[in-house]
């Protein structure tokens, strides 16, 4: 089993934790932390792009110059594809890019990063999260007390308005509950800040 150090939000060690090996220490699964991270950036996509055929483009009912006599190809429409404001041939429409994993496989992929951040040594563990009031000024304060730099993802149990207000206008830092966990997040910050209700939440719905 894992076993990392707790801190205070002073950065002092307040005591040691032990973290569940099938969520925080089994080997990284690259491969499906691939596929699922492709599966939620394409669930992402709006997919509103649309271009005209040559049934939606204005104009052309008329035949631009008679079929034959004229020493030039014949031509029906101005609107056809191959005419400067003609309509798009097999043209993007719009259309849902979205698709599904297996629920296994977004497990595994969420348990992968996971442990590799513990392998890495960039998960921060703390005995808990609680601001008195909001104030960006105690959360710049905690997290360099915590020796965190760079961009920082906070993971709280549940809501905590106080946290997700101080957090929200330091650069590079993101707040999220444990319910929201994906892996384009815990891939996109290398920091991971977790407080121990946090760790037991994610062990008790991913063991």
């Amino acid at each position: 089993m894992p076993k990392v150090d707790v801190y205070d939000l002073n950065g002092k060690k307040v005591s040691d934790i032990e973290l569940a090996e099938n969520v925080f220490g089994i080997e990284p699964n690259e491969a499906i932390v691939h596929s699922v991270l492709k599966n939620y950036l394409a669930n992402q996509r709006q997919g509103t792009q649309s271009t005209k055929t040559r049934s939606e483009v204005s104009g052309g009912g008329r035949k631009p110059w008679r079929q034959k006599g004229t020493g030039r190809a014949r031509q029906g429409s101005t609107r056809a594809p191959q005419w400067i404001k003609g309509g798009i041939a097999l043209g993007p429409k719009p259309r849902s890019y979205r698709y599904t994993v297996n629920k296994k496989e977004r497990r595994l992929a969420i348990r992968s990063v996971l442990s590799s951040k513990v392998l890495e040594k960039e998960l921060t563990v703390l005995d808990k999260i609680e601001l008195k009031e909001i104030k960006t000024k105690s959360m710049v304060k905690a997290l360099t007390a915590l020796k965190v730099e760079g961009k920082t993802l906070i993971i709280v149990p549940e809501k905590n308005t106080n946290v997700v207000m101080s957090a929200r206008n330091i650069e590079g830092v993101k707040t999220i509950t444990a319910n929201n966990i994906n892996v384009f997040d815990l891939l996109k910050y290398n920091n991971l800040v977790l407080p121990v209700d946090t760790v037991k939440k994610l062990e008790e719905v991913y063991a």
